[in-house]
């Protein structure tokens, strides 16, 4: 996200900080997708792998982290600069996020596996899983291309993630009131498609980040919000 220094080796670790951050954004997509289809599948094994994988996640943003301070304290950068090995911290730290949450999907495997529900649950956690993973997509785009209207279209695309989880939400309720044998696994299923929204509010937080690296003002405050959970009651009767 950088144009080129009189310095050469700051320009080496600018870049070595983009390609980091590219690594860590293919890694926790590759978890977010390997989580989901664990879980539809009951595949024990690949959910083992996510969340041993999620070290990888951690140690690159550590990595990142120390670089870039590293650089602060050594180049003193201003402005633009500043920006970029800020936004480089704050990407990082959502990344390592996402991988945490692709994880917590992974654990929950076993425990939904032993109770299988209606295919029709899972087709919603996979088409919530697709939203994200879309958004996540798009986000990574827009670090390498700067594309202002790319960046504005995944914070506004946040609202369908919302609705869609909120409706994934009352029908989960619902399967539960309708038969306490559900209960269990309905509920590891209610945390898995919260893990799933969470992913989307991340990418919309690294679309706001690359909006203030490049602009260098922060995005307008109105944020779509459309998760209606918190407000849902079903009927007993």
């Amino acid at each position: 996200m950088s144009s080129q220094h009189t310095v050469r080796s700051f320009d080496e670790e600018l870049k070595f900080l983009n390609q980091k951050i590219a690594e860590m954004g293919g890694q926790a997509e590759s978890m977010v997708e390997q989580a989901v289809t664990a879980l539809i599948n009951s595949d024990l094994a690949l959910a083992g792998r996510v969340v041993q994988d999620d070290r990888i996640l951690d140690a690159a943003q550590r990595e990142i982290d120390d670089k870039a301070t590293i650089m602060i304290v050594k180049r003193q950068p201003m402005a633009g600069d500043l920006r970029e090995i800020i936004g480089a911290m704050r990407i990082a730290s959502d990344l390592e996020r996402v991988g945490d949450l692709g994880k917590n999907i992974a654990k929950r495997v076993v425990a939904v596996a032993e109770t299988r529900q209606p295919v029709k649950l899972y087709r919603g956690l996979q088409s919530l899983a697709d939203l994200a993973l879309n958004q996540l997509k798009d986000v990574l785009d827009a670090i390498a291309t700067q594309n202002m209207a790319q960046i504005n279209a995944v914070r506004d695309r946040d609202e369908e993630i919302d609705a869609m989880y909120t409706s994934l939400f009352r029908e989960l309720l619902t399967y539960m009131m309708e038969d306490p044998r559900n209960i269990t696994a309905c509920t590891h299923l209610l945390f898995c498609a919260k893990n799933i929204e969470r992913i989307g509010d991340h990418a919309t937080n690294i679309a706001e980040t690359v909006y203030y690296v490049v602009t260098g003002s922060q995005m307008p405050p109105e944020r779509p919000k459309e998760d209606r959970s918190p407000s849902i009651v079903v009927d007993e009767a």
